[in-house]
């Protein structure tokens, strides 16, 4: 069983705790039986699908939009976090379908218009419809600036035109937040976001792609795709503020995953370490490997405190930004875990190489989390430009 001692830090109240504990037993009610998913698109989607509904059913995606809209309340970043957490903790799939949820719908929850949010909040937080984030593209990843996907007004549409990849739920979304360039300015100044419904004419799914931990991931491809102007997120030239400030409530988020499966691998390490002998005694009784395990240890606590007070510091900073303190909880809690999962394949030894070992699966899991929503880079970067003060809206991209 994973430590909750940490749930007893000033950082929590009562609710949090509650939320935490209830849907640790729902987790391991419902989420730990299930085997690990195929790498096959169709039972993949169709495990995510499942995912989605339980979450639904479950009412953890109330916590995923505000309470006006079918919500549980305020939109907490400790809620988000807990939540990923938890869920990581049992499955990197269940923590990826709870995750995308809250991501393509944020920028609707921060800079939608109340009909927008109406209209799309509602159905996810019951599990009736999938949301996805569409940021990316071939050469525009970290560098937003360079996105190269146009939106051009016709009448009182738009016409979007480019491509979109690394897209999470691609194909499997009802819904994408797409970024477009609009050209109010150079660079990430030009830049708006829309919500275009998956059924909308000229957006198809161009490829899927199979990554080491089976997740629905792909491209989409927006040729002519006429996108009503009322589906415009804040208004023409926002889309980087759209997309930095959601990150900044989410980026804390990635952190909770990769504490999860870091949490995870060292509950598992130990338990190896009791059980495995060698030389005649208990892998416990070995100094080096009490030396790992002391130093799994330190990194799952100073993670924990790092994604913790970024989670606090933005539910209380009464609407503002907390992009330091996120990054260094995304930066820190995902190179940690890196780290901690890597020493658990060492303690469990061969068997941490084969395929379906906790182990194993770990190590796949947790490797993404460097790369998405900013990687360990351009986090770098972020933190030593909130430093040295340079805020003139030119931080590095997601």
């Amino acid at each position: 069983m994973a430590d909750s001692t940490f749930l007893d830090w000033p950082f929590f109240g009562d609710d949090h705790r509650r939320l935490a504990e209830e849907l640790r037993h729902w987790a391991a009610e419902h989420v730990a039986p299930l085997q690990e998913p195929s790498h096959d698109d169709a039972a993949l989607d169709a495990r995510c699908r499942d995912l989605v509904g339980m979450l639904g059913r479950g009412g953890w995606l109330r916590y995923c939009v505000p309470g006006e809209y079918g919500g549980a309340g305020r939109l907490e970043v400790r809620n988000l976090c807990l939540a990923r957490e938890t869920l990581s903790y049992v499955s990197g799939l269940a923590d990826f379908a709870f995750a995308m949820q809250g991501l393509g719908t944020g920028p609707i929850s921060l800079f939608g218009s109340e009909a927008l949010k109406r209209r799309y909040l509602a159905n996810v937080a019951t599990g009736k419809s999938i949301a996805a984030f569409a940021l990316s593209e071939p050469d525009a990843g970290s560098d937003v600036g360079a996105i190269a996907t146009t939106a051009t007004r016709d009448g009182s549409d738009y016409l979007l035109y480019g491509v979109k990849t690394w897209i999470s739920n691609a194909g499997l979304a009802d819904h994408y937040v797409v970024f477009a360039r609009t050209g109010e300015a150079p660079g990430t100044k030009g830049l708006s976001a829309f919500v275009v419904d998956a059924d909308s004419p000229g957006l198809d799914v161009a490829e899927r792609i199979a990554v080491m931990a089976p997740h629905p991931l792909g491209t989409i491809a927006l040729d002519s795709c006429r996108v009503p102007a009322g589906q415009m997120l804040a208004g023409p030239g926002d889309g980087f503020r759209v997309a930095m400030s959601t990150l900044d409530v989410f980026r804390s988020t990635v952190g909770a995953a990769a504490l999860g499966f870091a949490r995870r691998a060292l509950d598992e390490a130990v338990a190896r370490s009791r059980e495995r002998q060698a030389f005649g005694r208990h892998l416990r009784d070995f100094q080096l490997i009490q030396a790992k395990i002391a130093d799994m240890a330190v990194a799952v606590d100073a993670a924990a405190l790092l994604i913790y007070r970024a989670a606090w510091a933005k539910d209380t900073s009464e609407g503002g930004r907390v992009t330091r303190e996120a990054s260094m909880a995304k930066l820190f809690a995902t190179e940690a875990a890196q780290k901690v999962v890597d020493q658990a394949v060492q303690i469990f030894g061969g068997l941490g190489l084969v395929h379906g070992n906790i182990a194993e699966s770990l190590y796949r899991e947790i490797r993404a989390l460097r790369i998405y929503e900013g990687t360990s880079e351009i986090q770098k970067l972020v933190i030593a430009a909130e430093i040295l003060g340079e805020k003139e809206g030119s931080e590095p991209g997601s």
